[in-house]
């Protein structure tokens, strides 16, 4: 029977992480509740970002797996049994691979499902652990939503509209609500930190394009990220001298969604929270470094994204002992892309006032 055939009655996608990545398989998760509305749909996600998904409507329920526990071999034995006896006890007649990992590959097979989907590029030889391999491009080939698309038109609904639905709780609406009434607007979120070091823009950057925002616009700022983040951010904080609220290691996901759905738009690094704020719809403004828009840029007609210019743009290396690219791509740069749609929306609140 081909997929579009199917109709299982429990359902498991496997998306463990990370945040961005989570993100972009959101309407592939709307696209398969309407292509099942009565069935059990459940998420396997890596624990720290379990919290996100709570109470998102198209989701019966989310499944856990904790692979912080994962430091020593013991925890590591003890950690597999419980996810794996869990995971069976489930009884999926269906499992979406849409991670592509050894470890992912690994959970689907374990689940025991008669159905078991995956893409046919997957890494690190998952794709043997697959019943079903979906053909699909290379993250080269396509933007990563497109790339998870391929799951929604394999199960006959590619024709809908992809939807990001991201479910904002109530007690996390309140914190931000408080929090930013102290800020002007319009509240620029800004998100100096990433993973990779290579996709740090420098703090000296984000200081002056968001200096001249200040200055002309009268814009209060809002940092976020982890705790990680907090010493660049504070660097940048150093220079600014209008309206700011350092966030930074201080916010749970639900949090960070709330607040992110109360700022006007978003400054960021090709990170969890930038894809995060696309997600809700918010105008975004990004340096590109080692990363390439047309891949894995802010999925929103209203992203304005700069991309490096230099031999090695877009490498997808983590590490780097060049780093030409920050140079580069200089604050003169991005600027105006801020500036327009800062302009767009004070041109917008000055006509509703």
């Amino acid at each position: 029977m081909t997929l579009d055939r199917l109709n299982p009655r429990r359902i498991a996608i496997i998306k463990p992480s990370a945040l961005g990545d989570i993100i972009h398989a959101l309407p592939v998760l709307t696209a398969l509740r309407t292509r099942f509305p009565k069935a059990r749909i459940t998420w396997v996600v890596n624990r720290a970002y379990e919290p996100l998904l709570a109470g998102h409507p198209d989701l019966t329920d989310t499944l856990g797996f904790d692979r912080g526990a994962m430091t020593s071999l013991r925890g590591a034995i003890a950690t597999v049994v419980a996810f794996t006896t869990q995971l069976r006890r489930r009884c999926f007649d269906l499992v979406i691979d849409m991670q592509g990992l050894l470890r992912s590959g690994l959970m689907t097979w374990a689940s025991g499902a008669p159905v078991r989907v995956g893409f046919a590029t997957a890494r690190e030889g998952s794709r043997y652990f697959y019943t079903h391999k979906l053909p699909a491009p290379t993250r080269m080939q396509a933007h990563a939503v497109e790339r998870m698309w391929r799951v929604a038109e394999a199960f006959g609904v590619g024709q809908l509209p992809k939807v990001f639905r991201v479910p904002l709780q109530s007690e996390a609406i309140t914190f931000a609500r408080e929090q930013l009434a102290r800020l002007p607007k319009p509240v620029i979120a800004v998100a100096v930190g990433a993973k990779w070091p290579t996709k740090r823009w420098p703090p000296a950057h984000f200081a002056a394009v968001l200096e001249r925002a200040q200055t002309h616009f009268g814009a209060g700022c809002l940092f976020v990220g982890s705790a990680d983040d907090t010493t660049n951010a504070q660097a940048v904080l150093a220079h600014l001298r209008g309206p700011c609220l350092d966030f930074t290691g201080r916010t749970s996901l639900p949090q960070l969604a709330a607040l992110l759905a109360r700022a006007d738009l978003m400054l960021a690094n090709d990170t969890g929270p930038l894809h995060l704020a696309a997600a809700l719809g918010k105008p975004c403004v990004a340096p590109y470094l080692c990363t390439r828009v047309a891949f894995h840029g802010p999925y929103t007609a209203e992203a304005r994204c700069v991309e490096t210019t230099v031999a090695c743009a877009g490498s997808y290396l983590k590490t780097c002992d060049k780093m030409i690219c920050m140079p580069e791509l200089t604050a003169q740069r991005l600027w105006p892309h801020l500036a327009e749609v800062l302009q767009t929306w004070t041109a917008h609140h000055c006509r509703s006032a």
